[in-house]
């Protein structure tokens, strides 16, 4: 069993966009720069905002944080995205989500400039994606890919199952997975709540892409023998035995599916830090305009 170290990935993938940044600036172009709208207090939102910033200083980026009350009305909120839509110093634009109930989460990501869209979740594109054309790629999925490309798994011709089918994780991985390219050419399987036999048909995973929302829901018994296991869930839970009463779990029971894959990704240190990584990569695609010219 060999460990996915997402955190070193990061790191090494950190360092080549800050030479890239470096050279840019050598030659008088300018320095890619980064925007987030953050609503209300949420700590997770917060804590994930914080390291994207953090992220973007370290590797040369301009960074700029636009944070409102919890009870912004949509109206006020269209207006903050048009407004940075329209600066043309600003290259990528994030709305962190989730956002207060009484916003239309989709009508926000359709007001976002295509061309800012580092998230990759606005419509068009996610109709690129799925076309295989040049697009920003959802982050998460995005962070898979690399890691499947530096650690060399091979893809070609897997049975992939992915549990869970949100319009973040689990649709677009199974998009990604199933074109004709490396990482790719799998044949793909989604999982979710009413799927029937689901233990079964996770026993048939070559590589099995856990992003169903449910802690330590993979347990040793779903998985084959060698299967390569990416655990993209990450849950708080209460705990005794750490000082601070609580510890991150993921949607992988990772000390009995350790022992019987050929590769795996921790919770914390495996997916996440490779989707603020992924989100730097699309700000510096959309600063040298290699998607939309």
């Amino acid at each position: 069993m060999k460990i996915i170290d997402g955190k070193a990935t990061a790191a090494e993938i950190k360092s080549e966009i800050a030479k890239e940044v470096a050279e840019m600036i050598d030659i008088g172009k300018d320095v890619p720069h980064l925007a987030a709208i953050l609503i209300g207090d949420d700590p997770a939102s917060q804590t994930y905002v914080s390291g994207k910033e953090k992220s973007c200083k370290k590797v040369g980026f301009i960074s700029s944080l636009y944070k409102f009350p919890a009870d912004i009305s949509e109206k006020e909120l269209l207006k903050v995205v048009d407004f940075i839509n329209k600066d043309d110093e600003v290259n990528g634009l994030i709305v962190q989500l989730p956002l207060p109930d009484h916003i239309n989460v989709n009508k926000i990501i359709e007001s976002i400039d295509p061309s800012k869209d580092v998230d990759g979740f606005h419509p068009l594109n996610v109709g690129k994606m799925v076309l295989n054309l040049p697009a920003y790629l959802p982050a998460t999925p995005y962070g898979i890919l690399q890691l499947f490309e530096r650690y060399n798994i091979e893809t070609v011709g897997k049975n992939c199952v992915i549990l869970g089918r949100s319009n973040i994780v689990g649709t677009p991985i199974s998009i990604l997975m199933s074109r004709k390219a490396y990482p790719g050419n799998c044949t793909v399987t989604v999982c979710h709540s009413k799927t029937k036999n689901l233990e079964k048909i996770c026993r048939t995973a070559d590589i099995l892409i856990a992003a169903i929302g449910s802690p330590e829901f993979v347990t040793a018994d779903m998985v084959k023998k060698d299967a390569v296991v990416i655990d993209v869930g990450i849950h708080r839970v209460k705990s005794k035995e750490t000082k601070s009463g609580y510890k991150l779990l993921g949607d992988v029971k990772f000390d009995e599916v350790s022992k019987k894959c050929s590769y795996i990704t921790p919770v914390p240190g495996g997916v996440g830090p490779m989707t603020i990584v992924s989100l730097l990569k699309n700000t510096l695609k959309a600063a040298k305009k290699e998607v939309y010219k």
